[in-house]
C-alpha cells in the first residue's frame, strides 16, 4: 500500500500551474502564479494535512475497485 500515490493538479487554460503529490508531501508550482500559491499553501499545516488525508480517504478506499 506504500506505492499508492494521490495527485491533485490544478489547471488554468490547459496549463498545469500547481500540483500536490502525496509522495512529495507538499505543493509544487509550475508557473509564477503556481509557485506563489504553492508557497502559501505549504505554509498552512491544515491544508497539507487535509491533502495527505485525501490519500487515505480516496485512494485506499478504492483499492478493491481496481
Amino acid at each position: 500500500l506504500k506505492d499508492i500515490q494521490y495527485v491533485y493538479s490544478m489547471y488554468y487554460n490547459k496549463l498545469e500551474y500547481a500540483r500536490f503529490d502525496s509522495n512529495v508531501g507538499k505543493y509544487v508550482g509550475y508557473t509564477t502564479y503556481g509557485v506563489k500559491n504553492a508557497e502559501r499553501w505549504n505554509k498552512d499545516p491544515s491544508e497539507i494535512a487535509g491533502r495527505k488525508a485525501q490519500r487515505e480517504a480516496y485512494c485506499q478506499h478504492n483499492i478493491g475497485n481496481w
